[in-house]
């Protein structure tokens, strides 16, 4: 048994041509059980019925001569500008062919955004070391020239004989 959105699906081939509830008794069942799917063939075959009545109108005698003459028209006139094709390329197409453009920039701006991210996450690494400021390299330096004041009284307190080595006679 078929349900109502299949039957619905083949209700242009049921419209168009009678002998498909012949190899597909099926739709022709449901057709027998479901009002809805009835009445929506129904509709679609009085649709049809008018279209067939309907009579186009007649073309005017002078439209083939109008015709010829715009067309005359707009091979005469100058080409349009950069910006007018561009305007109208952009209002009017689909952009396909900008499509692979696009995604060409996107994967490029991408890159470099992730690269910049990449950069930046690297100096905010917190096991860098950090550089000392000015002021701690001049407290160094002192403290380290204060090592070598002391070093050096050191070294002149060791280089002046006392007076137990004045006595002795030097000894070469």
């Amino acid at each position: 048994m078929t349900n109502c959105k299949n039957c619905r699906s083949h209700l242009p081939d049921l419209l168009l041509d009678d002998a498909y509830t012949t190899t597909h008794p099926e739709f022709k069942e449901h057709l027998a059980a479901c009002a809805e799917c009835r009445t929506e063939l129904a509709e679609l075959r009085s649709t049809f019925a008018l279209l067939d009545e309907w009579k186009a109108p007649e073309l005017s005698p002078y439209f083939d001569s109008r015709l010829q003459a715009r067309l005359r028209e707009a091979v005469a006139a100058p080409p349009e500008g950069l910006w007018e094709r561009t305007k109208s390329f952009l209002l009017f197409s689909t952009g396909r062919q900008l499509r692979p453009a696009l995604a060409g920039a996107l994967a490029f701006v991408m890159l470099i955004g992730g690269g910049t991210f990449a950069n930046f996450y690297h100096f905010a690494n917190p096991m860098s070391p950090v550089a000392a400021s000015a002021t701690v390299n001049d407290l160094k330096i002192l403290d380290n020239n204060i090592q070598v004041e002391q070093q050096m009284d050191q070294l002149l307190d060791d280089s002046t004989p006392s007076a137990d080595d004045s006595a002795a006679p030097p000894t070469t």
